[in-house]
């Protein structure tokens, strides 16, 4: 007999319809979805609440039961629409006032469809063996287009970046944030089919057995990994100082700040030079710049000058001026010898804020465009990994750390540490950074390799390899972080296994969608050949 998180589309044997006793019943679903996304909201950054997320995802499958397609989209809808609006309230402090709240209510709308369409499709596989696990595919497998569309994709609010720590972490040393993803929702799933299996028949069953294995394994198999995730060094230690100069809090209007940027990060850079003269802190084997700190157009002396006081090697986040005039979002390795030299360009740009997606549609409704901005070059992925400061050090800019792929490049590259420079300068005193902090300790575990992240305004942070942070900064304060770091030469087997985790899981909730409408398909014929002979 199968666990189900939805009950028989018609044609089924009939059921008692509980919507008959409860007329409103809609309405205390409805509440159900609105108050299960908003505690899946909850369990992300800043709040260490990570076991929040399979309870949440437990009351969106108890919401599912007996819902047609129709019905499940919209409570899916609902559930997400609740928990990406507090989400992503940051770009309320991005875009500011002369924007108003549309472009924060789309994005929401937009991605709570994904939502949508998962409920509505959950309901395709609700009458197969094992249906929790079917239906974690179908909701998890949602989030690989969501890296595609709109706009060149956006990840932000996957499942696994609510689980900077805790017991799904180490997971990701297996199969990545896929992985990740899929044991919360799987976990939350098979809580909602045991539950509901319990309710219904009072005692113990077969299927309520195999769904109490479904909630707990995913949670006993990653606390069974924690011994395998390896912090210690094994090709040596570096001593990483990264710098965060600070920036007004001013949103958009940041881009007409750039000199004052730069004066910022240099003046915290002496001052940093300073403590190390004066032998407060220890003396770094590389420097660190945040994304953007300055611009580079040409020769710069006084780049040059400071990177030869410090006597280290630098990685220096710069907007680089190409030939034909147009920026990239790059980060520069300056030797305090011989000055620039490799340079890795920004891959995944941010949409409305290095380039203008649909741009003659975005001037009707966009007022920065009146200034002549000009989109920003993306780059190619050279110099992913780059060999600086006797090791190779690999890089991803910010928005890139909610991709898998250019964190997996750079270790594949040979990175032995991994640094992010970012900017979150222009979201305010937000859960922006700290959310982002959170997809970088998911990246630590998953690539088995210290991440240090360097930001303008903050959080800079020292990550060890098991997503632990080891030192870190406040938002909007200008401070420097001196912090050693284990070298690590070991793949995990989610480098090794790439993105083969991630197709492979959306080709099984394919493959899972199609049985269901076949199931549904026989089960109707079934029921029209048995009301025929009936009638006969």
């Amino acid at each position: 007999m199968a666990v189900t998180v939805a009950d028989p589309e018609p044609g089924a044997p009939h059921q008692p319809s509980r919507t008959r006793r409860f007329p409103r019943a809609w309405l205390l679903r409805l509440a159900a979805a609105l108050v299960s996304g908003f505690a899946y909201y909850l369990s992300f950054a800043p709040r260490p609440l990570w076991w929040l997320a399979p309870l949440a995802f437990a009351g969106f499958a108890l919401v599912l039961r007996g819902r047609t397609f129709r019905g499940a989209f919209g409570y899916g809808f609902a559930f997400g629409f609740v928990f990406f609006l507090p989400l992503l309230t940051w770009l309320l402090d991005f875009l500011g006032p002369d924007f108003g709240p549309w472009p924060w209510l789309g994005l929401s709308f937009a991605l709570a469809l994904y939502y949508g369409l998962a409920g509505g499709l959950i309901t395709w596989v609700s009458r197969l063996p094992a249906a929790p696990l079917w239906a974690a595919l179908v909701f998890v497998a949602l989030e690989t287009p969501r890296a595609w569309f709109p706009f060149g994709g956006f990840p932000w609010g996957r499942v696994a970046f609510s689980q900077p720590e805790g017991a799904f972490l180490p997971l990701a040393s297996i199969g990545g944030a896929p992985l990740v993803g899929l044991a919360v929702v799987l976990s939350g799933f098979c809580l909602a089919a045991l539950a509901a299996r319990l309710w219904e028949t009072r005692k113990p069953t077969h299927p309520a057995v195999f769904a109490a294995v479904g909630t707990l394994l995913p949670v006993v198999a990653g606390l069974a990994l924690w011994p395998t995730i390896g912090t210690d060094a094994q090709d040596g230690e570096r001593t990483i100082a990264t710098v965060q100069g600070n920036a007004p809090d001013i949103g958009l209007a940041l881009q007409g700040e750039r000199a004052l940027l730069r004066r910022n990060t240099i003046a915290e850079s002496r001052r940093l030079l300073d403590a190390i003269h004066a032998g407060k802190v220890p003396k770094p084997d590389l420097l660190l710049w945040p994304e953007s700190a300055t611009t580079v157009t040409g020769p710069d002396p006084q780049v040059d000058q400071l990177v030869a006081s410090f006597g280290v090697p630098a990685l220096i986040g710069a907007l680089y001026q190409l030939p034909d005039g147009h920026l990239q979002n790059s980060v520069i390795a300056w030797d305090p010898n011989t000055g620039p030299g490799q340079r890795y360009a920004k891959q995944q740009l941010v949409p409305f804020g290095e380039y203008v997606p649909a741009r003659k549609l975005a001037e009707l409704v966009t007022p920065f465009l009146d200034q002549e901005t000009v989109d920003m070059v993306p780059g190619d992925g050279a110099n992913q990994a780059m060999a600086v400061a006797g090791t190779k050090v690999g890089v991803f800019v910010c928005y890139e750390a909610a991709f898998d792929y250019p964190g997996r490049d750079a270790v594949r590259d040979g990175a032995e540490v991994l640094v992010v420079p970012t900017n979150n300068a222009w979201y305010g005193e937000s859960e922006m950074s700290v959310q982002q902090l959170a997809m970088s300790r998911l990246r630590a575990v998953e690539h088995g390799r210290a991440v240090v992240v360097s930001a303008v305004s903050g959080v800079s942070a020292v990550v060890a390899p098991d997503g632990t942070v080891t030192s870190s900064t406040g938002l909007f304060t200008a401070d420097s972080l001196v912090g050693r770091v284990p070298l690590r030469t070991q793949t995990t087997l989610s480098d090794r296994l790439g993105a083969w985790t991630e197709y492979g899981l959306l080709a099984l909730a394919i493959a899972g969608v199609a049985g269901g409408l076949v199931l549904r398909f026989r089960t109707r014929r079934g029921s029209a050949g048995t009301a025929g002979e009936a009638a006969d």
